[in-house]
């Protein structure tokens, strides 16, 4: 599960999940729906990010997928499959090409979390738009 709460030119995502990859699941879903649906067809990309620790970890993926939709135009759908490396994350990626929305100026560590909560994991990131 995850919301939007909205800022002055930020949003914030805050994300609740069963486990660690459900919460950078959830994160792309949030994220693909922010950009929007669009017509292309479906497409698959690994995706790989290093990162000190999970909250940083949530930050680099976040970034690297609001990379290939201003870069390439890749929309992200769904996380097919998500692998925890030493350092890093490895996953494949289902989404399509488009005309995304350049929204997302920067993904900020401001009130960024990833942690373990009472019922599953919990994260949070903001957004600059």
């Amino acid at each position: 599960m995850y919301r939007w709460v909205d800022h002055t030119s930020e949003l914030e995502l805050e994300i609740e999940a069963p486990d660690e990859p459900g919460v950078l699941a959830e994160a792309l879903t949030a994220l693909g729906e922010l950009l929007g649906a669009c017509g292309g067809a479906t497409e698959l990309r690994n995706v790989t990010v290093g990162a000190p620790d999970r909250p940083a970890l949530l930050a680099a993926w976040l970034e690297e997928l609001v990379f290939l939709a201003e870069s390439e135009g890749f929309v992200p759908v769904r996380a097919q499959s998500l692998r925890f490396r030493d350092g890093g994350l490895e996953a494949t990626v289902g989404g399509c090409s488009g005309r995304p929305p350049h929204l997302v100026k920067a993904v900020t560590y401001h009130r960024l979390a990833f942690e373990r909560g009472p019922d599953g994991y919990r994260g949070r990131v903001v957004l600059d738009v």
